[in-house]
């Protein structure tokens, strides 16, 4: 049938035409972007199993020269303790060393924490007044035991194991993970912890990110672990239709070679349709959960990450999301500021001020800009003032005076535009010498000075880089999230997921509607 007009004089596309335009656009964008979704479907399947995958670690000699570390970047570092004059603890991704006054001869300190890089993540240490020593790590609780030279885990009740501050008020120790705060008389690896949920704030709302929600749709997380395996499954269904596609794709001209050269090749053409039958009956069969994992996996990044990224909605009701817990997974960091008897609690929604009962949580009137990458430094500074740090850059915060300072150049923060959502220094932590001195630590550059006429500090020794690669998560986020790539594409590597999400999109309904077409016609035919 050949297009035609009708007798309005409406041009009408005939069947076969439909049919060789859902074709042309299954087939060849199908063939570029199936390579795609392999690195999509495997590293989605690591991402969503951290715990099981968090033994396994990359060498990162064997990474894009940015994953390398030089000078303690890449959030080498987040923080130290000096627990002596010549006795110092730091501490961040590369887990704990001991190390002397002058930084210079390192030795582990991670024993107890099991194996792999990222079992050994650590958010913050704390040493009380009696030599108890506790570690806030991204997989649980830990006091260490002189005994055992070894760190002990605490066996918490929490939906929520990655714990991110620790603080003292005389004896009792006050640990906080994402969700709650858990306090206990500090007793060592004997020590006993009551976990407090805390009080909404005034005027609270239930409500989430918008950002949050599609993210946890995406990965499934939303309804727990059978959210999780459907994704799971998913993915495979991914994994699976590409490698089909690819091989039905280069097949039947392989086949035609192998055919002028008198080979048999029956199994191999029962084979080829086997696979077909397969690739289009799972297409079919799951066409719908594809097109929406792939179109909210295009929000999880720019360009299209950015309208949504501050917008707040209700709670999917039923889901993980649906929670009695205000502070569920916002809470971020802890002080406990003695000159004024309160702890001061910064959360994805702002920095609170909270009782030393537990029972009251305010909103500070006024707040310093913090990275929606969460805040890396919330220390003292003065008399109500307070150093903070994020990717937004490091700042002086007055909150009674209303007041934020650029750290290095002391002039008032003016705000930032909204293009750019990283400040000129990335900090992912700060860290004082045995005197006191500070130095500040950046994502990129690594330990810098924040006091005048100060040496270089020591660099990165060789064992300590050796020790401590990339864990396979990491990996398969910088995969997924396409920042593998920056390295070969620059600036315009944001670009592969919204674009891999719309092809994919297209494919899989192109292929759809095509596999529906012959589906009629066959049952027509059979009629």
């Amino acid at each position: 049938m050949k297009p035609g007009k009708d007798e309005k004089g409406i041009v009408n596309v005939g069947k076969k035409d439909i049919a060789k335009t859902y074709k042309k656009l299954h087939k060849w964008p199908g063939l570029i972007i199936a390579f795609v979704l392999l690195n999509f479907g495997i590293s989605g399947i690591v991402l969503n199993h951290r715990g099981f995958f968090s033994s396994l670690d990359v060498k990162r000699s064997v990474l894009p020269r940015v994953y390398r570390y030089a000078n303690w970047n890449n959030a080498a570092l987040k923080g130290d303790l000096v627990v002596a004059p010549d006795s110092i603890l730091v501490f961040g991704n590369i887990g704990i060393w001991v190390t002397d006054s002058a930084f210079e001869a390192y030795r582990p300190l991670n024993e107890g924490f099991g194996k792999g890089v990222d079992r050994r993540k650590t958010y913050d240490l704390h040493r009380m007044a009696n030599g108890d020593l506790y570690a806030a790590t991204h997989f649980g609780l830990y006091a260490f035991s002189p005994d055992r030279q070894s760190w002990v885990p605490f066996h918490l009740v929490s939906d929520n194991q990655r714990f991110v501050a620790l603080e003292s008020v005389g004896d009792t120790l006050y640990a906080l993970n994402r969700s709650h705060l858990f306090t206990g008389r500090s007793d060592g690896v004997n020590t006993t912890f009551v976990r407090h949920q805390l009080p909404a704030p005034p005027g609270y709302e239930d409500r989430v990110g918008l950002f949050e929600t599609i993210w946890q749709l995406h990965s499934g997380e939303a309804f727990g672990g059978i959210g999780k395996v459907f994704v799971d499954l998913l993915a495979l269904v991914t994994l699976f239709l590409s490698i089909t596609g690819i091989l039905y794709f280069f097949f039947p001209g392989w086949m035609k070679r192998r055919k002028k050269r008198e080979r048999p090749v029956q199994s191999l053409a029962r084979a080829n349709r086997w696979s077909l039958r397969w690739h289009n009956h799972f297409g079919a069969w799951v066409f719908v959960f594809l097109i929406f994992l792939y179109f909210t996996g295009m929000f999880l990044r720019p360009p299209l990450l950015i309208p949504i990224a501050n917008a707040r909605v209700g709670p999917l009701k039923f889901s993980n999301l649906d929670q009695d817990n205000p502070w569920f997974d916002r809470c971020r960091d802890l002080l406990w500021d003695g000159e004024k008897q309160y702890f001061l609690l910064a959360t994805s929604e702002g920095i609170h001020e909270l009782d030393p009962t537990l029972s009251h949580v305010v909103p500070l009137p006024s707040q310093p800009p913090v990275s929606v990458m969460g805040i890396t430094v919330l220390v003292p500074f003065h008399h109500g003032v307070y150093v903070v740090g994020s990717f937004s850059g490091l700042f002086l915060w007055d909150p009674a005076q209303g007041r934020v300072l650029n750290f290095y150049t002391g002039q008032p923060y003016e705000g930032r535009s909204a293009g750019r959502p990283i400040g000129d220094v990335q900090v992912t932590g700060i860290l004082q010498d045995h005197l006191g001195r500070p130095y500040c630590i950046d994502y990129n550059q690594g330990v810098q000075a924040l006091w005048p006429n100060a040496p270089d500090f020591p660099t990165m020794p060789a064992e300590v880089v050796e020790a401590s690669g990339m864990s396979l998560w990491n990996v398969a986020l910088e995969f997924h999230t396409g920042r593998i790539f920056q390295s070969v594409l620059g600036p315009f590597y944001i670009l592969i997921v919204p674009l891999a999400g719309l092809t994919g999109i297209t494919v899989v309904l192109s292929g759809y509607l095509l596999w529906r077409k012959r589906f009629r016609k066959k049952k027509l035919e059979k009629n």
